[in-house]
């Protein structure tokens, strides 16, 4: 079907762009917030009325203008950028409630700044999942970087700058140094950077250079955090927890990750990755990632990093799922975007509820809370359990199609890792919620003063849990998508 063309992924990336009135209504805290709400909303509401032409196998697009030949600025709506667009629409509504709980409620400074570059970063992250060609995607991808730059140094001090510092130089320093002159590079090879169902780069290029393009795509997109360049993302944790929730646990981290999707499905194709056999090299690249973020995150004692470094080995699920070259792979690496979505960001939200309320950051610290903030608590195990990848939580289903892409693509060492990674996050996540409601001591037991987190941190993350529990039963629309995604890529066969 020929694609509609359409004003609204264009006004769906703009409507947070303006904060104008944001920053209008910085003396009134109310005011700015209901801004903040309306975009949100508005935003969200835009992106959903799109979704039924996705659902029905047609994209919108919207060109901007012609910078070269085969070079647009051009925004296209298909399933993949749909199912991506979603996610990081409807909880940004959800983290902008927590925000007003957590900034707050630690009476934190600079706080319309915080909520004019959270609209940026998100416009910033819609454009890139609306992205039709290399070029747009690029724009948008350095687009969220400096966006979240003043972000991640939010508290100003010296951790703040430091961390910051190397924020940039991992993501901004490898897109410049790696994804610009690949990009250049596959430019000249094909005449064109439109993201194309089968690939655009020429089957006649050099096997060699190929593989290097490749490699320079998937190290250059740094925000994937893939071993060795994922220093960035603990060091980011200095951020508030909400930075950290949304950006850290879904826009800035899944932007790296949807990327790679866009270069492996869209730039080389399944066919050419294929018969280069550079599919299964990236997959073990992932699983390498996927093991070891997982045995750092068991020796971590600050509840942050450990999310940190388990964030960087499930983010490698969805690399890997893509990988696989196999339909089932493919739609467990898609759906997987949602579903660590859901649930990490409750486990972030929980973290930060915990800090509001009590001060503590420490996992040592935190034995006997569930008995002080049994909500919290309870939400951080349905958390967990979508992580672990065990029912009732959704994130069972997405490494349930992993686990079945592995035995199509007769990967058995990578179904190996899918199934010990998970165990790994079995073994730091279960002795958390087990020492929170079932172990005590004179040490750590909490005064009766300490209770629930303000409301405006406990509902999201209760809502967020309970949506991880829902997609359980009901993960459509992001399987349908999922579905809708890998057909167009494997020629209308998605099962």
């Amino acid at each position: 079907m020929e694609p509609l063309s359409s004003l609204k992924p264009l006004i769906a990336v703009l409507v947070s762009l303006g904060v104008v009135p944001i920053l209008i209504s910085s003396r009134n805290a109310n005011v700015r917030e209901a801004w903040t709400f309306g975009a949100a909303g508005l935003k969200f509401l835009i992106i959903l009325s799109m979704l039924p032409t996705v659902l029905e196998g047609r994209e919108l697009v919207c060109t901007l203008v012609e910078v070269l030949p085969g070079v647009a600025l051009r925004l296209r709506v298909d399933a993949l950028g749909m199912l991506f667009a979603l996610v990081a629409s409807s909880l940004w509504i959800i983290t902008s409630a927590y925000s007003i709980g957590y900034m707050r409620g630690l009476d934190e400074h600079s706080q319309t700044r915080y909520f004019c570059f959270f609209a940026l970063a998100l416009s910033a992250t819609i454009g890139a999942a609306f992205s039709a060609n290399l070029f747009t995607l690029y724009l948008f991808y350095e687009m969220l970087s400096f966006a979240t730059y003043p972000l991640v140094t939010h508290h100003q001090d010296a951790e703040a700058r430091r961390s910051g510092r190397k924020y940039l130089l991992y993501i901004v320093g490898t897109s410049i140094g790696l994804v610009l002159p690949a990009m250049v590079i596959s430019y000249h090879l094909s005449g064109t950077l439109e993201f194309s169902g089968q690939g655009f780069l020429p089957r006649s290029a050099s096997p060699i250079l190929l593989g290097v393009l490749l490699f320079m795509f998937l190290f250059g997109f740094a925000k994937a955090a893939i071993i060795p360049l994922h220093a960035w993302l603990p060091a980011a944790m200095v951020a508030p927890t909400p930075v950290s929730a949304l950006l850290h646990a879904v826009a800035v981290v899944k932007v790296g990750v949807f990327s790679i999707l866009r270069i492996l499905t869209g730039v080389f194709g399944l066919d050419l990755l294929a018969s280069l056999h550079l599919g299964t090299a990236v997959a073990y690249v992932a699983a390498f990632t996927i093991i070891v973020a997982s045995l750092i995150a068991l020796t971590q004692k600050e509840m942050k990093r450990l999310l940190a470094f388990s964030t960087i080995g499930q983010l490698s699920y969805i690399v890997l799922g893509a990988a696989l070259l196999s339909p089932k792979g493919l739609m467990g690496g898609m759906v997987h975007i949602a579903m660590h979505a859901f649930g990490k960001i409750t486990l972030f939200f929980c973290a930060g509820a915990i800090f509001v309320a009590t001060g503590k950051k420490y996992i040592n610290e935190m034995v006997g809370i569930g008995k002080r903030m049994p909500v919290t608590m309870t939400a951080f195990f349905i958390g967990a359990l979508s992580i672990i990848g065990i029912p009732p939580g959704g994130g069972f289903l997405s490494k349930w199609y992993l686990v079945l892409g592995a035995l199509q693509a007769d990967q058995f060492p990578l179904l190996l890792v899918i199934l010990v990674s998970s165990l790994l996050n079995a073994a730091y996540f279960i002795p958390i919620v087990y020492r929170a409601f079932f172990v005590g001591s004179r040490e750590t037991n909490f005064p009766d003063t300490v209770s629930e987190a303000p409301i405006f941190c406990v509902a999201p993350l209760a809502l967020t849990a309970l949506i991880s529990l829902a997609l359980f039963f009901y993960p459509q629309p992001f399987l349908d998508l999922a579905q809708l995604a890998v057909q167009a890529l494997l020629g209308g066969t998605g099962k």
